[in-house]
Parts: C-alpha cells; structure tokens; sequence
C-alpha cells in the first residue's frame, strides 16, 4: 500500500510558539518518517490581513528556518514556500465557482476575525477555500489539524466530494489528524484559551525566546488555587496546561510529570517547566541560527517549490481539463 500524502501549512503572521512545536511541528517531523509529507509557509494565506511587506517577507524566511530547525529533514519532506507555486492561486480561483457565500459566512474564524473590524476584505471571507486548495493541490489523505482548523478541513473535504460528483472522480477527499495529547497549549496568561502567537508576548513562549525570557515568563504564568499539581483540566487548567508543557518537553507522561512534584510547591514546579523549555529549544534555536539568511536555506527552499510544483501541474492539469478550460 502507498503511504498516504500528508500537507500542512503554517502562516508567517507571528512568532511560532512552544505550542505550535509541541501541538504541531513534533509531530512533522514524526510524520516525515511514515508519510509523503508536503509542508508549506502559507504566505498567501498571511495577507488575508493588512501586513508589513519588509516583514512578511523576513517572517516567511524565518518560519521556514524554524520548520527545519525543528528537525524536517528537506531529504524526506517537500518544504516550499506557497506563492512559489502559482497553482494554490489558479486552483483557488477554480474552486470558487464550487463554493457557496452561505459556507463561508458561516466559518467561526471569519466571525471572529471580522468581529469589531472596521473593513473586512475578501480574501479573509476566501481564506477557506485558498486552504482547499493547497491540500487538494497535493492529493492529500491526511491533514494535521488543530481544534480551531477542523471547520475549514470540513469544507475541503465537501468541495472534493462536490469535483467529484460533478466531473468525474479527481480528488482525494482529505482525512484530518489529531494528536491526542498536547494538540492544544493553552496560553500562559489565560489557560482557558489556546495559546497564540497573535497574543501578547507573556501569553506564549516563542521558539526564539532566550532562556531568561522563558524562564521569566513561565515564572509568571496563571496557575490555580490550591498547591497539588494535578492534571485537573476543567478545575486546574493552569496547573494542567503547564503538566502539559512539561510532559511534552521532557518525554515523560502527565502522570510521571504529576509523580515527579507531588508534594512540591509551585515555584520548584515551574523552574522545572523552564528548564525543560529551555533544553528543548536549545538545539532548536542553535540550527535556526545557522540557516536564516543562508544560501542552503534558500536552495532547500527552491528545491522544494520545483518539487511541490511538478506534483500540483499534474493536479491542476487535470481539474483544468475537466471543467473545460481551453489549454494551449
């Protein structure tokens, strides 16, 4: 049996946080050995809000650094940036004639992200299908996806089924994948809320952050009233979500990690938590140090954009042909 093809993408809008590495890009790199792994820096997607032009483009470069220098091997997976390969735009547009107004209204993310804005554009209402795209775009059976994600994972899946009732079966319809534990970090400052790069800075942990940064800001996180540390999400969810982080960083179990300071006080507990942050950005920050900026950064990425591009020609080709586009 073939291995299934996996695509993710992450955005340039932020600093990447020790929640997207333990939520998300740990698990890349897992994937990268059992899986055909396409993996993306969704620049496009980025500019569904008003950005910077100097520093969307040194934020995508770093992104794509840090994706490495969390351990993608450019060996094993397709690393690429997404407006190198034009064919996520043209299939976008293609598959707006699929899409409804109603579906996209209806998106939790656009009611959110549109909430108390004075303009809204459109590209932040098409976002959704622009993501269609690029998993589509690669015949992706599997998606990584997060809580926040899974909606807009739904509405690829139903214009793959929506292709292929009417032209004729073409696309894979994707599955998404959910990892079981520490799928969502929650935010220092408030553990009731997934932990985000868009929040203020003591909200999160950066993967840049020196170790001082860490440390302070994990001695100043939210934790609960009591002093067990316990894995009690709904009645500790401080003292949980930092169990989490350091069960994750440290390759223990949440009960070993409990085991570990029963009878500890919070503040031994969390330098704990720092150090083991530390540790497990250390090689992460020393590998990104080395490529930013460098040319084997930059030819990993060509090569990836040759090698994402070839796969998505045969793709569009393909839909181009179907819906009845007059190719030269």
């Amino acid at each position: 049996m073939p291995m299934a093809r996996v695509f993710s993408g992450v955005q340039p809008s932020g600093d990447l946080t020790i929640g997207n590495y333990l939520g998300a890009l740990r698990h890349f790199v897992v994937l990268q050995h059992e899986h055909e792994c396409y993996f993306c820096v969704v620049d496009l997607h980025a500019l569904t809000l008003p950005q910077d032009p100097g520093e969307l483009r040194a934020r995508t470069e770093k992104v794509a650094a840090l994706l490495l220098a969390c351990g993608l091997d450019p060996a094993r997976v397709t690393l690429f940036v997404q407006s190198h390969v034009p064919a996520h735009a043209e299939l976008c547009w293609l598959f707006f004639g699929l899409t409804y107004l109603g579906e996209l209204s209806r998106m939790t993310q656009f009611k959110d992200k549109a909430r108390n804005r004075k303009t809204v554009t459109t590209g932040l209402l098409n976002y959704p299908v622009l993501m269609a795209a690029d998993i589509l775009l690669y015949q992706a059976g599997l998606v990584p996806v997060g809580d926040d994600q899974k909606q807009h994972l739904e509405l690829a899946r139903d214009i793959a089924v929506r292709f292929n009732n009417r032209f004729g079966e073409t696309f894979v319809v994707p599955e998404p994948m959910i990892a079981k534990v520490g799928a969502r970090i929650m935010s220092l400052d408030d553990p009731t809320r997934k932990m985000s790069k868009s929040e203020t800075p003591d909200s999160y942990v950066a993967l840049l952050d020196p170790p001082e940064v860490v440390a302070a800001k994990l001695a100043r996180a939210v934790t609960d009233s009591g002093r067990e540390i316990r894995y009690r999400p709904k009645e500790k969810p401080g003292i949980s979500n930092l169990l989490t982080i350091y069960a994750l960083s440290a390759g223990k179990t949440v009960r070993e990690a409990e085991a570990e300071f029963d009878g500890l006080g919070y503040a031994d507990f969390k330098k704990a938590v720092a150090e083991a942050v530390v540790e497990t950005l250390r090689p992460i920050q020393a590998r990104y140090r080395e490529l930013i900026g460098s040319a084997e950064l930059r030819d990993i990425l060509r090569e990836g954009s040759r090698r994402a591009a070839d796969v998505a020609a045969v793709t569009l080709r393909t839909v181009q042909e179907k819906m009845g586009i007059l190719l030269p």
